[in-house]
């Protein structure tokens, strides 16, 4: 029971991501303020949204994350002295992100959230008042929780089954691949198994989870997430040109985008690129992948189970403790919002309600990116592996373009 205690994260995750579901299920809030496209004046962002809502979006944060501040028994005043500056950077990683061309570029919120934290890391360095506000699993996690909610049953129902077969086909496929690979290349098991969820199933929320259900390096997650991040910036731009390179059909464009960039934001931005058809088809299709995360958690946590008891069979204990327990409120979230709240006020009206939740975990994940650049030096990523993580990443992600390509041309080229 003490070693349950101090995973207190993700039961505060848990909690934090049930917290911010009632209060925009029920329409206490109905509305955050959002940040406009702008060209060269920044002020055109702010035109619908004057500081004073900002400010008090920060204090909203602030007092719903201070929550499991509380709860986990850590100091609420130091957390305070520091979120001010972790949600100002947010705020102009969102801001940045908001510019057209950037827009146009897809170069998204959380890139620019990474940027200003390893600016800030790798430079003048993080002052130590500020550093127990940097709480990336928490905001991460809780988002997560959140993301529960945007994945409807009915909307993988209504895009059919051609999207989740290839999402389970490429996921299954690419993962063993780069699992193997990466054990070949001598990486730890528990590397392996981040790198290989992230790369068949796309995304950094994938990594989080593979990482909390196998309780990996933290700096491993890290540099996964890292690596996804950089990636995603040239795929964004080279995927649709090569796209029409090969003059593909609208639905196999998008499948194959979807199937292979790995941050949803940047998956709209490329299949926009392309088509307002493949933009669709890259959605349904990253959707479907999302889908299979709180399984991939699952499994993984079951079969860690297993080798922390050298093959024995774990007991249910073991298993519930190794299971990420925000994965269990991604999956309490994606069931009530398909199965009870759509049906009990319609989907017109859970539509303008993901709308909002889809903004908050915006925020959350944008503080998450801040502090992984916080905590993340050049110095010691270089270190980790001796270039081999990389080498994996970049074949298995080769191999996922290819593998992915022909399983879109099957399934979508009729």
């Amino acid at each position: 029971m003490v070693e349950e205690m101090k995973l207190s994260e993700d039961w505060g995750a848990f909690s934090l991501g049930v917290v911010a579901l009632s209060i925009t299920s029920t329409r206490v809030i109905a509305w955050l303020p959002k940040i406009n496209k702008w060209n060269i004046n920044p002020s055109e962002a702010l035109k619908n949204a004057e500081i004073p809502f900002f400010i008090l979006l920060a204090l909203f944060l602030l007092a719903l994350t201070s929550i499991a501040i509380f709860g986990m028994k850590e100091s609420l005043k130091k957390y305070c002295i520091g979120f001010p500056l972790i949600f100002l950077l947010s705020f102009f990683g969102r801001l940045l992100s908001n510019q057209k061309v950037i827009h146009e570029w897809g170069i998204e919120y959380v890139i620019w959230a990474l940027i200003l934290g390893l600016l800030i890391s790798n430079t003048i360095g993080v002052p130590m008042w500020l550093k127990p506000a940097i709480k990336t699993e928490l905001f991460i996690k809780t988002g997560l929780v959140i993301l529960g909610a945007e994945i409807l049953f009915q909307t993988i129902l209504a895009a059919g089954t051609r999207g989740m077969i290839q999402a389970i086909v490429v996921v299954l496929v690419v993962w063993y691949f780069c699992y193997f690979l990466s054990i070949k290349l001598g990486l730890t098991k528990s590397f392996s198994a981040i790198l290989a969820t992230e790369v068949s199933i796309c995304g950094v929320s994938a990594a989080i989870a593979a990482g909390g259900a196998i309780k990996g390096d933290k700096k491993e997650v890290s540099y996964t997430i890292s690596i996804i991040l950089l990636v995603a910036i040239p795929m964004v731009i080279l995927m649709p040109l090569a796209a029409k390179m090969m003059n593909l059909p609208d639905a196999v464009a998008g499948a194959w985008i979807g199937g292979t960039i790995d941050t949803t934001p940047a998956v709209v931005a490329a299949g926009a690129l392309y088509s307002d058809k493949a933009m669709a088809i890259a959605s349904i299709v990253k959707m479907s992948q999302n889908v299979l995360i709180g399984v991939a958690a699952f499994m993984l946590a079951l079969y860690w189970s297993f080798e922390k008891t050298s093959n024995k069979k774990p007991s249910p204990m073991e298993i519930w403790y190794r299971f990420p327990k925000f994965i269990l409120g991604f999956i309490i979230a994606s069931i009530f919002f398909s199965l009870i709240l759509t049906p009990m006020i319609g989907g017109k009206l859970v539509s303008s309600i993901i709308n909002v939740t889809k903004e908050l975990r915006a925020w959350l994940f944008t503080m998450a990116f801040v502090c992984i650049g916080l905590d993340t030096k050049f110095s010691e990523l270089v270190k980790i592996g001796r270039g081999r993580p990389l080498y994996v990443f970049l074949m298995a992600q080769a191999f996922n373009i290819i593998f992915t390509l022909i399983v879109a041309y099957i399934l979508f080229g009729r």
